[in-house]
């Protein structure tokens, strides 16, 4: 079964509350084994989590991205390919 590549994806979110992620380190979010910081600050974890839910996205024809105010927190979005549209 393949998508319609002219329908418009829905848009899903999910924030948090945490410090926040730099302008100049958000290039980075989505390389696998990559940790924006250390184990000791935030706690332990591979670093992939991101990376694969990247693949697994871009593997249903969607895409994902992150927004993170300079007051803190951050939303990751991504879309669907297919599905109709909803506001965040």
């Amino acid at each position: 079964m393949g998508f319609d590549e002219t329908s418009i994806p829905t848009v899903f979110y999910v924030k948090d509350n945490g410090v926040g992620i730099p302008p100049d380190e958000r290039h980075r979010l989505f390389t696998m084994f990559e940790r924006l910081s250390t184990a000791a600050q935030y706690g332990e974890g591979t670093g992939s989590g991101l990376a694969i839910t990247q693949r697994i996205i871009e593997r249903h024809k969607g895409r994902i991205w992150a927004d993170s105010p300079p007051t803190g927190g951050t939303a990751f979005y991504f879309t669907l390919a297919g599905a109709p549209l909803t506001d965040p």
